[in-house]
């Protein structure tokens, strides 16, 4: 399925402006933070975007401030995905289109900032009801006996969090995808339910995941400072 655009759409007035201006420097703080880690100075993501440290501090008054703000616009653009995941007609096309829009915009890049900035009360609730959708995605595709019984939601996330950063090495962007859907297709039949008329078929069975789920206070709580 075609999953609409999560780049700002076109607008105008000051709003507008200062939205686009949003996405610009928070894809290039997912640039930076993920290549040098939640101690990369606010020049160089500043100096990522085309403009200037001063007009960062402007606008947000804070590095801990333009981090939260940068926080929540990476969680309404996955809130986004799985609009468009849970309005599928196909459970199994919606999870794996709300996956790749996931991976597409890095949307776990800035989880270096896991216990570095103190959350607030919208990174909380906007990060609750991203949970809550993509827990809504996991259960349509296992209802519908397309998604392993043993995948949870955060292997979902934890899933996209590792594709979020970019490889080492000098990949230009196009191989740089080019590597980055073929792995993230592997992961997707690893995902996928195996039907019931293929159990008699020869071969072996996938067996069950190792290991156990994995628990979502961990999750939840890294953000914490001093975790």
């Amino acid at each position: 399925m075609a999953f609409r655009s999560l780049r700002p759409r076109s607008g105008r007035g000051r709003q507008a402006e200062a939205r686009r201006n949003d996405l610009v420097v928070l894809e290039s703080a997912r640039d930076v933070f993920a290549a040098q880690g939640a101690d990369a100075p606010m020049s160089a993501v500043a100096a990522r975007a085309g403009v200037g440290v001063g007009t960062l501090y402007r606008r947000y008054g804070s590095k801990t401030e333009l981090l939260q703000r940068l926080c929540v616009l990476a969680m309404e653009q996955t809130l986004a995905a799985a609009d468009d995941a849970l309005a599928a007609a196909d459970p199994w096309e919606g999870l794996c289109g709300y996956i790749a829009a996931c991976v597409e915009l890095r949307s776990g890049a800035l989880a270096s900032l896991a216990g570095q900035i103190e959350t607030t009360a919208e990174m909380r609730g906007t990060a609750r009801q991203s949970m809550a959708r993509l827990d809504e995605i996991v259960a349509r595709a296992q209802t519908a006996g397309q998604l392993r019984a043993d995948a949870t939601a955060l292997d979902i996330s934890w899933l996209i969090e590792q594709f979020s950063h970019r490889p080492a090495g000098r990949l230009d962007r196009d191989e740089e995808r080019n590597v980055r859907s073929r792995l993230v297709a592997i992961a997707l039949d690893g995902l996928r339910a195996r039907p019931a008329s293929a159990r008699d078929r020869p071969g072996p069975l996938p067996g069950p995941l190792p290991g156990h789920p994995p628990g979502r206070d961990h999750y939840v709580n890294r953000w914490s400072p001093g975790s």
